[in-house]
């Protein structure tokens, strides 16, 4: 049988896509590579969000490269646009394939197939909750993130469409879905944000809805009351903060302030008892001070956050950041760095404490350590549970009975 690989680095929608590659190629014909085998075919969905995206996606590239000496290497992601020359000088069996033309990638490998399968996903290979693209695109241009300029302009799928792929995806045993893309607030599929959702909470058989990074100006009264009003919208929200000073704030050219931030966290909170957030934070911005550091801190500690996604800024060509001066130290960014994460890790163990004793319902997945296997609850709490008798997919409730490093032990 013909064999292939997919390597994919970054994104939710990166990892969407991905596995749209997969079902493609599965209904072609081919299988995938295994440990020891080797591919006639390879995709590569590279990420350049930050240095380290650029350098993990080159690593991979020349892995592949190494290891399938006979394999075409397909190169796609926001750095085959970011980087395309210096990727097609790397070896002469890389393809580009760029994002705009990313759904039409197999139909271009296979330009002879009169029956190619449809791009969407029936399946989410080695996960228990799926993740559904809904939008591409920004329009954003925050001034420190090249991803307006590789993605493009938001463009997004219909609501029809959305809803179809999530009926085929509970259909063949999935309980949760999680709303994926580039920007989920610029969604505009013939309906908005809060229309979709309410068309997704409705599918039969959903057990749990959540939506994607979503910043928190664009968490409006309607798509508040539908998430609040849903019958499987889970109490948790990733609500993007990335700096805690307004003065920083501005110079990213994001579109709220800290008190914006903090009312919508509230306004969640009130209306749902068990609600928790989850968030992105950039540490040494352009001209971040010690005091606007100390903000952002502040506000960790006053929200207290069920995690903390912590970026270290990275220069990015093209970007309007790159330019700017006072480009903090390595040595002040490393150190705010560890105390953003101490933080975080020290304010998340508190929140977690809350809920001891607490009954709730727990989706187990991939993820084991001796004897345990990890899950978690509606409002995204890691919980560990023996894992005897139980399997990845399956919903339990527990008793919340310890608290650890890495989340609450469960007592079935």
């Amino acid at each position: 049988m013909r064999k292939f690989k997919v390597v994919t680095l970054g994104c939710r929608t990166n990892q969407y896509e991905s596995q749209g590659y997969a079902d493609q190629l599965r209904k072609l014909g081919y299988l995938p590579a295994g440990a020891g085998e080797e591919a006639e075919l390879c995709i590569v969905n590279t990420c350049t969000v930050t240095e380290g995206a650029d350098s993990s996606s080159r690593h991979q590239i020349r892995a592949l490269l190494k290891e399938h000496s006979r394999a075409k290497v397909v190169v796609t992601g926001c750095m085959a646009e970011s980087a395309r020359d210096a990727l097609l000088q790397m070896d002469s069996r890389i393809q580009i394939v760029p994002n705009a033309e990313k759904e039409e990638l197999i139909g271009q490998l296979f330009p002879e197939e009169e029956n190619l399968p449809e791009f969407n996903i029936e399946a989410f290979d080695a996960h228990t909750r799926a993740f559904v693209k809904v939008q591409d695109g920004c329009n954003s241009f925050c001034t420190y993130c090249i991803i307006p300029y590789v993605r493009g302009r938001s463009r997004s799928r219909p609501i029809h469409e959305v809803v179809k792929e999530v009926e085929g995806l509970v259909a063949n045993g999935y309980k949760e879905v999680v709303i994926t893309g580039i920007n989920v607030g610029d969604f505009d599929g013939g309906g908005t944000l809060a229309d979709l959702v309410r068309a997704v909470d409705a599918v039969a058989g959903l057990k749990r809805l959540r939506i994607s990074s979503i910043d928190p100006d664009e968490i409006g009264e309607e798509l508040a009351r539908a998430i609040i009003e849903g019958q499987t919208t889970c109490p948790s929200m990733h609500i993007v903060l990335q700096a805690g000073s307004n003065v920083t704030l501005k110079r990213m050219n994001r579109k709220y302030t800290r008190q914006i931030f903090m009312d919508t966290v509230d306004r969640m909170r009130k209306n749902l008892a068990d609600f928790t957030v989850t968030t992105d934070v950039i540490v040494g911005f352009p001209g971040e001070t010690e005091a606007d550091f100390a903000e952002t801190l502040d506000l960790i500690e006053k929200v207290q956050f069920a995690k903390v996604h912590m970026f270290p800024y990275s220069r990015r060509k093209r970007t309007r950041a790159a330019l700017y001066p006072n480009q903090v130290a390595a040595d002040v960014l490393q150190r705010r760095k560890q105390e953003l994460l101490r933080l975080a890790e020290r304010s998340a163990f508190e929140l977690r404490n809350h809920f001891l004793g607490r009954k709730m319902e727990v989706l187990l997945e991939n993820e084991t350590k001796a004897g345990f296997i990890a899950g978690h609850t509606p409002n995204f709490l890691r919980v560990w549970v023996p894992s005897a008798h139980y399997k990845p997919n399956d919903l339990v409730e527990v008793t919340l009975i310890g608290n650890e490093p890495d989340g609450l032990i469960g007592q079935i």
